[in-house]
């Protein structure tokens, strides 16, 4: 957060419309709460905000476990099974790119432990802040969810009643996706980002 922080302040970013996925919307998300100014419209995407006060779900239980134990990290398999399409050899080997070996790999590995699973988690006051300005927020604010993500599909409905912003907008669900629905369904998240930015001018 420090760091997305001072990068934008830096570049003086204004007239934002944040499109965030999993970790993009965990960061993402705050940054709106502490920034709102420079916000124009918010597209949430199987993505959610923890802070620790509800129970996380058996599957990232799971994958939080798996990531912590494996002693060989495979992130283009990890990727590949929150999709429920096929990716292809160019696809994954895309992801494994910037991972050559384990060496490379600290960070995929710390990220399911930063995210807040009790009250007493270093982020948890942050997040609890955050959904109290996001309940505020009445920016164009699109909830845009798979049909098929296990991990983040409860959020949905908690978003669109929570955030003042998503009361007068049509939120799509993006169909025959799993958890990474930019890869399952790229075009129809595309196409439902397009729509909602023009509806929604500045």
């Amino acid at each position: 957060m420090r760091w997305l922080t001072d990068h934008v302040e830096a570049l003086d970013l204004r007239d934002v419309t944040l499109v965030g996925q999993d970790w993009g919307g965990l960061i993402g998300l705050r940054l709106v709460a502490e920034q709102p100014q420079r916000f124009t419209r918010v597209v949430a995407a199987n993505t959610g905000l923890p802070t620790g006060a509800q129970q996380m779900p058996d599957g990232w239980l799971r994958f939080r476990d798996a990531v912590r134990n494996a002693p060989t990290l495979d992130i283009s398999r990890l990727v590949g099974a929150g999709c429920r399409t096929k990716l292809a050899p160019e696809v994954l080997a895309a992801y494994d790119a910037p991972f050559p070996d384990e060496s490379f790999k600290a960070g995929p590995r710390a990220m399911p432990d930063l995210v807040p699973t009790s009250l007493d988690d270093p982020a948890s006051a942050a997040n609890i802040a955050a959904w109290q300005r996001l309940s505020e927020l009445d920016i164009p604010f699109l909830v845009a969810f798979s049909d098929g993500d296990p991990i983040t599909g409860p959020m949905a409905p908690v978003l669109r009643s929570a955030v003042p912003g998503a009361a007068n907008v049509a939120h799509p669900t993006i169909t025959g996706a799993g958890h990474f629905l930019q890869e399952d369904a790229g075009e129809q998240l595309a196409d439902a980002i397009v729509t909602f930015v023009r509806d929604h001018p500045s």
